[in-house]
C-alpha cells in the first residue's frame, strides 16, 4: 500500500508557474510508475504526465508538453510536476497516483493505478 499527499497547488497568473510534489511512503518508492492526473469541474479525470521507476521514460498528454515537466526523487520518495507557461484550462484539481505497471500503454489507464493522493487545487486566472 502507498499513501500519497500532494501539495503546491494554488491561484496563479496566467503565463505563471507552478511546482507540484507529491510525497510517498508505503510500498518501496521505486518500485513505482508514478502519474499526475487532473480533473477539471464538469469534465473526467486524465493522465497528464507519468513518470517510469527509474525516470528513464516519461509520458506527457499533449497539452502540457512542452510546458509541463515531471521528475522524481527516489531518495525523497517524491514526485514533482514543474508547470510552466500555465493557461486557464489548466485550471483543475490534480491528483498524484502510483502504479506499479511500467508500459507505456497500461500506464495511461486510470484502472491500473491502486494509490491516489487526496488532491490539490491550482487555479489559473487573472
Amino acid at each position: 500500500q502507498v499513501l500519497l499527499v500532494e501539495s503546491g497547488g494554488r491561484l496563479v497568473q496566467p503565463g505563471g508557474s507552478l511546482r507540484l510534489s507529491c510525497a510517498a511512503s508505503g510500498r518501496p518508492f521505486s518500485s513505482n510508475t508514478m502519474g499526475w492526473f487532473r480533473q477539471a469541474p464538469g469534465k473526467e479525470r486524465d493522465l497528464v504526465a507519468a513518470i517510469s521507476w527509474n525516470a528513464g521514460d516519461t509520458y506527457y498528454t499533449d497539452s502540457v508538453k512542452g510546458r509541463f515537466t515531471i521528475s522524481r526523487d527516489n531518495a525523497k520518495n517524491t514526485v514533482y510536476l514543474q508547470m510552466n507557461s500555465l493557461k486557464p484550462e489548466d485550471t483543475a484539481v490534480y491528483y498524484c497516483a502510483a502504479t506499479v505497471v511500467g508500459d507505456r500503454y497500461r500506464i495511461q489507464l486510470q484502472r491500473m493505478y491502486d494509490a491516489w493522493g487526496q488532491g490539490t487545487q491550482v487555479t489559473v486566472s487573472s
